[in-house]
């Protein structure tokens, strides 16, 4: 298959978190609302409503910067089990057109729709048919970018949201995609895109016209880079599997976390996690690793490499707690983030695992995967542990004592 047979299409959720939250509680639509770390501390913004970017919210703005602005927008923590709930459902309905799917994060992907035409229509019709779907089905708006190459297709779901489909060609590479400011271009940061500027180059059509000799001495390989986007050229597949080469969790808590038994319970939670989306991409992990981030911002890292690898959340948790003790944190120790990741994936055995930390054997992964469709169907909290279940309806002040 040649570079010209690819339909590419880039599908980007429109303000995902938020837009879940308005969803869920119709009192909060069509009012600014923002999702992310505690306003009253040192939080950021995971998600704006379109409401709230009017007052010039963006993620990854200080929290306590967007509460200056927008100070009457409805606050929200972020509800990671809700949002992974949601994203799944929205993967699903991708992975119904075509099995190549590029995951960039829970709200965003690509898919390579090369041959299914024959089973599901003009990729046109597909792109119509996956915004419809994910409406009646999940209720929300997406914005899609169709095309021949990665670059376009998203760069196009960006051109109308909310709720846009972009078609972009070779046609419209000049009329269309030349015009704009070299900022939009994938890959140009804002110092890339100063330094580019004074060299001349201030939209994509100048990128596309520039002399490559000249420019790689002042940016090396990122003349490359931009020179061949500009001009439309990108090879890159669609590559479901590519890039995955490890599964994490990790939280920066609103305030610096000295109780032992609530840095647990996070871990017991990432453990579940990380457990869960291995068995459904149908994998298994050797190697974990636990990261602590003290207030100073000094980070330290342990990590453990199993003799069989794992996809069992008790297995996962047991040594977990293992790392964090390795840590030897001190009475009056604080923790600004922890994190647990798994690397070394590899495919599932099949086989039932067993415990290699505790007298009480593990669940089999056949009980692990009912649990799995329970709460596929129902909701994460349909089978939960009592232990998170507490925690999730009565937050546990994390400076106090956990007794």
């Amino acid at each position: 298959m040649t570079i010209a047979d690819r339909t590419i299409l880039h599908v980007d959720m429109d303000a995902f978190f938020a837009a879940i939250e308005q969803r869920d509680h119709p009192a909060l639509r069509g009012k600014p609302v923002i999702v992310g770390g505690s306003a009253d501390a040192r939080g950021v913004v995971s998600t704006a409503s379109y409401e709230a970017r009017k007052y010039g919210v963006h993620s990854a703005m200080p929290m306590t910067e967007a509460k200056r602005r927008c100070p009457h927008a409805v606050f929200l923590p972020v509800n990671a089990a809700k949002y992974r709930e949601t994203s799944r459902h929205i993967f699903q309905i991708f992975y119904k057109y075509t099995p190549l799917v590029e995951g960039l994060s829970l709200d965003e992907a690509f898919l390579d729709l090369s041959g299914s035409e024959k089973l599901f229509g003009s990729p046109l019709e597909i792109a119509r048919a996956i915004k419809r779907e994910i409406e009646s089905e999940v209720g929300l708006t997406a914005s899609i970018g169709l095309s021949y190459c990665k670059f376009l297709a998203k760069m196009g779901s960006d051109m109308n949201k909310p709720d846009g489909l972009t078609v972009l060609g070779r046609e419209q590479l000049h009329s269309v995609v030349h015009p704009l400011p070299i900022s939009k271009l994938w890959g140009v940061g804002k110092k890339a895109a100063l330094q580019l500027e004074r060299l001349g180059i201030k939209t994509i059509g100048d990128a596309a016209r520039m002399d490559l000799q000249i420019i790689r001495r002042f940016t090396g390989s990122l003349a490359d880079h931009i020179y061949l986007l500009a001009n439309g050229v990108d090879p890159r597949p669609v590559e479901p599997y590519h890039e995955r080469k490890s599964i994490g969790q990790e939280v920066t808590f609103a305030e610096d976390v000295g109780n032992l038994e609530f840095l647990h319970t996070t871990l017991l939670s990432q453990s579940e996690t990380i457990a869960r989306e291995l068995r459904q991409r149908k994998l298994e992990a050797k190697t974990f690793t636990l990261k602590l981030r003290y207030p100073s911002f000094h980070t330290i890292t342990r990590s453990h490499t199993l003799a069989e690898a794992t996809q069992n959340d008790s297995a996962i948790y047991r040594l977990s707690q293992l790392l964090l003790q390795k840590c030897a944190l001190k009475t009056n120790d604080k923790v600004r983030l922890i994190g647990l990741s798994a690397s070394t994936l590899l495919p599932e055995s099949g086989r039932q695992q067993i415990s290699l930390f505790d007298v009480e054997p593990d669940k089999s992964v056949k009980l692990l995967r009912a649990i799995d469709q329970i709460k596929d169907k129902f909701g994460e909290r349909a089978v939960t542990r009592a232990r998170l279940l507490q925690n999730q309806d009565n937050p546990l002040d994390p400076n106090e004592n956990g007794d």
